[in-house]
């Protein structure tokens, strides 16, 4: 195999396999309302069947990056996927609601395998003035999953029932695991003499669970003691990495890298500042324009697609032009998008909301390869791992906090009111406040990206290493 085919090769794998994660989250809240059906769920029991991935995710993502910097990425790589395809399968043989959840659990924590190994994977084989490029077609490979999830979940739910979803998510996920196995060979590894840190790993997994299950609850009383406590063992976390031989989250990163650093947070608060876009215009779409679900779908397919088609060029620019420029511009695209959201109407025209639609999908794209690319660039190869993973853990956090606030602002404005024509005129102003905060974010964010300092100037030094 030539160098420029295993490089395609090794693209196409990690591309796979960023389609799959978002595939999954995305079809299974499609199949939702089919589930609770199915086992007699009730809507709060159910929503763990969402929420139990997510957790698992997030509070694997950072153990498995290190331990993948020394076991080695491709064979973590490959075990995340055989996780993710065999308790994909399993969930045929569901006699429960928390055998579901089981299985969920576990498909969270390979999937966090195969996502902070595919972003590290490609850092190695691509170098600088190739790596922006790679990046940016693998996430538009994440927005197609997220995009297209919707579409064939509902097909696939209506026509052969809600078990069909995990059996293809199985299917996607034995078929990543083949293409590694057959057409990798190479494995790569950063820190193979190094101990894996159990303790820190442990107080990570701990801290980050208290705290990521009290957002969940919000706005109940008991959220705040749950993030209090996150909050507070966060702290001990922190101080016994500085001092940690081997730490398995190099804190000192955020504190002598000022690159890594400041495009971790302005990744962070992207996402805490859309994630909840989708949430919010469905039912914008649903309660106030009385569209069908399907045809929600079809309207907000147009942001992720737009993202989807441009994040290659966008991560191509980056090879050559400071990727704080280009993610700096994207942020401020985002920021208008999510202004002209905030002014939303009863009267609104659906061609309005599809030219702010498209303008976040611009800013989006201008905004998220060029980060990661950002992101991979600013450290040497002996920390790609725990790169990608931080980078995914700053998503999953931003998107968790931005549904808990829009979630608990529902809550103080709507109360437990279902929406109705009665309080529709409150319902419109919940929407509209969200999304102002969310602009406001997002300005803040525009600073973060621009102040991260050159990377290009980095990369010659970290190809070297």
């Amino acid at each position: 195999m030539t160098e420029a085919s295993f490089k395609r090769t090794v693209l196409f794998v990690a591309a796979a396999a960023s389609f799959l994660g978002p595939f999954m989250i995305s079809t299974v809240n499609i199949a939702l309302p089919a589930i609770g059906q199915y086992f007699g769920a009730d809507a709060v029991t159910l929503g763990w069947v969402a929420t139990s991935y997510m957790l698992a995710t997030v509070v694997a993502l950072v153990p498995v990056g290190k331990a993948a910097d020394i076991a080695g990425r491709r064979k973590v790589f490959a075990l995340g996927a055989a996780i993710v395809a065999l308790f994909n399968i399993l969930v045929l043989f569901s006699i429960n609601l928390s055998f579901l959840i089981i299985c969920r659990v576990f498909q969270g924590i390979g999937g966090a395998m195969i996502v902070t190994t595919s972003v590290a994977i490609l850092a190695s084989v691509f170098p600088p003035g190739e790596r922006g490029k790679a990046m940016g077609i693998n996430t538009a490979a994440t927005y197609l999953g997220l995009s297209s999830g919707p579409f064939f979940g509902g097909i696939l739910v209506q026509n052969f029932g809600w078990k069909s979803i995990f059996v293809t998510a199985g299917a996607l996920g034995l078929f990543v695991l083949y293409t590694i196995l057959r057409h990798i060979k190479t494995e790569w590894v950063a820190s193979k003499e190094k101990p894996f840190d159990i303790l820190g790993s442990f107080l990570y997994v701990i801290f980050l669970l208290s705290f990521m299950y009290g957002v969940f609850l919000i706005p109940q009383i008991k959220s705040l003691y749950f993030i209090l406590t996150g909050m507070a063992l966060s702290i001990v976390f922190f101080r016994y990495q500085w001092v940690a031989s081997n730490p398995v989250f190099n804190v000192r990163l955020f504190v002598d890298n000022r690159s890594f650093a400041f495009s971790n947070m302005a990744a962070l608060i992207n996402y805490a500042a859309t994630a909840s876009v989708a949430f919010l215009l469905s039912l914008y779409l649903q309660y106030v324009k009385n569209m069908s679900p399907q045809s929600a779908g079809l309207v907000l397919v147009i942001q992720p697609a737009i993202q989807a088609v441009f994040s290659p060029y966008a991560g191509r620019m980056s090879d050559k032009i400071e990727p704080r420029f280009i993610a700096s511009a994207g942020m401020a695209l985002t920021a208008l998008g999510l202004f002209l959201l905030a002014i939303l109407k009863i009267d609104t025209s659906m061609s309005y909301l599809a030219m702010a639609l498209c303008c976040l999908g611009f800013g989006f794209a201008l905004f998220s390869s060029p980060n990661v690319n950002a992101i991979m660039s600013s450290v040497s190869n002996e920390y790609y791992g725990i790169a990608s993973s931080s980078l995914a853990t700053m998503r999953l956090l931003g998107q968790t906090m931005s549904l808990a606030l829009a979630t608990a602002i529902f809550s103080i404005m709507l109360g437990k009111e279902e929406v109705s024509t009665a309080n529709i005129g409150i319902f419109l102003k919940s929407v509209n406040l969200s999304f102002v905060i969310s602009t406001i974010t997002c300005i803040i964010g525009i600073y973060f990206s621009y102040a991260r300092g050159e990377i290009l100037s980095h990369k010659a030094s970290n190809n070297s290493d």
